[in-house]
């Protein structure tokens, strides 16, 4: 999980401030140790938290917190507020060319995930009604750009490409006239991994950078090279002046010292994150919204952005009138598990509720063969058996069992769970109705 380990021991240092009626310099300055050392345990860089320390504990000792009513409050707040201010206060966004195609520059080390970070960033982009150009100037890793072919199929997205024998700034001068000849609005050129210390490939990506002259430069960097995505940051930005920053594999990195190191020293914004391998996994990177995470406060607006993006609302609609009607099926149990599918991962998203931190999510293994298996034992009923699983006796549980490559014990527990589902939406439905009756009585219901 994101910032797991971070967030876990800075809720741990700041949580014992929160009980006290008045708060002494004393109790800031050892809660100000935990969180110094929690952020250098998550390899954050040694400057950036004592800069942080240092902000953090000027404004805690000051009238805003010792005359408060709530000091620990306050100094949660202070923290939370720092915290944004370090990764970048909001979100920065892709900065689009006023005269069309806006030619984004991508680069990188090698294995940082470039390839596949440019597709998602095309379908983010499609998705906003933007017609994307994918162009393939890594001519020397083998099949990089059949690589990018293949990804540019899936996300449906035209790939220009020249081979491996031309020269990756004459493809992308060539990628730029093909763009504006058919109608491209953004340009996103995928450059081969180099190292930062590989003098004649960092003069190449330079002369691609000042052929086709892009308006975004993004480094694409691993989360979990810690510190070292730092180095890399500002090698890659004395050469080129990178607008920005693609943090890859945030969902694999426990500790974070990346995202909250980053705009600090090189005072660029991290302008997306990585946070799966599916191609829809790419997030906009809010500041405010990762502060509150870390602090175990939640994330509200993500989640209903996500709850939105994947979510029908006809749809929704429909379910609540068969819920309040009891004609909930199987149907609609299956539909409602694609959907939680496209959510993500489980844990990511009960991580942005308010109140669910690390520790709650402890223990709770949410695997997606489980709901595969859910989907197979649904899929094998009949269309009647869906609707009326009481049909289902002990010869079609066994051919249910046959046909979804499960145990009659699977079958079960899944019809099982379905009527306690419905035992319990009855209950709701009934007491929705019995509190209205009594609001009508004189009794409000809130």
């Amino acid at each position: 999980m994101v910032f797991e380990s971070l967030s876990e021991k800075l809720q741990n240092a700041l949580s014992k401030l929160k009980g006290k009626g008045k708060l002494s310099e004393k109790d800031v300055d050892l809660a100000m140790r935990e969180v110094r050392l929690a952020l250098l345990e998550a390899d954050v860089n040694f400057k950036v938290v004592k800069e942080f320390i240092k902000k953090v504990k000027e404004r805690s000792i000051g009238s805003e917190v010792m005359e408060s009513l709530t000091p620990g409050q306050q100094v949660i707040k202070i923290v939370n507020e720092e915290l944004t201010d370090l990764m970048g206060e909001k979100e920065a966004k892709i900065n689009f060319s006023s005269s069309p195609p806006t030619v984004i520059l991508m680069c990188g080390l090698q294995g940082a995930g470039k390839t596949t970070t440019t597709g998602k960033l095309a379908l983010n982009l499609k998705k906003q009604n933007k017609r994307p150009l994918l162009v393939a100037c890594d001519i020397y890793r083998p099949a990089a750009i059949k690589q990018l072919e293949v990804v540019g199929e899936r996300v449906e997205i035209p790939v220009f490409s020249m081979g491996d024998k031309v020269n990756p700034v004459d493809i992308a001068k060539a990628a730029l006239e093909h763009g504006k000849k058919h109608g491209n609005d953004v340009i996103i050129i995928d450059t081969a991994g180099r190292l930062h210390i590989d003098e004649e490939l960092m003069m190449e990506i330079e002369n691609i950078h000042n052929a086709v002259n892009p308006e975004e430069v993004l480094l694409v960097l691993d989360a979990m090279t810690g510190q070292d995505a730092v180095n890399v940051a500002e090698s890659f930005n004395e050469r080129l002046s990178i607008t920005g920053v693609v943090l890859t594999k945030l969902d694999g990195d426990a500790r974070g010292g990346a995202a909250l190191s980053l705009r600090s020293v090189t005072d660029k914004p991290i302008k997306f994150v990585g946070m799966g391998e599916k191609l829809d996994q790419l997030e906009a990177f809010h500041p405010d919204r990762m502060a509150s995470r870390i602090l175990g406060m939640g994330d509200v607006l993500s989640l209903i952005e996500k709850a939105q993006a994947s979510f029908d609302e006809k749809k929704a609609i429909e379910l609540e009138k068969k819920i309040r009607s009891q004609q909930f099926s199987f149907d609609d149990f299956l539909e409602q598990l694609e959907q939680m599918k496209s959510l993500g991962p489980l844990d990511q998203f009960i991580g942005m509720i308010p109140g669910m931190n690390s520790k709650a999510l402890k223990g709770l293994d949410v695997n997606e063969k489980d709901i595969n298996r859910i989907q197979a034992i649904i899929q094998s009923m009949t269309k009647k058996e869906r609707d009326n699983p009481d049909l289902i006796d002990s010869s079609r549980r066994k051919r249910i069992a046959l046909g979804s490559g499960t145990t009659v014990q699977d079958v079960n527990k899944i019809l099982k769970q379905f009527k306690e589902t419905k035992k319990m939406m009855k209950k709701f439905t009934d007491m929705e109705k019995t509190m209205k009756k009594k609001g009508k009585l004189g009794f409000p219901f809130f």
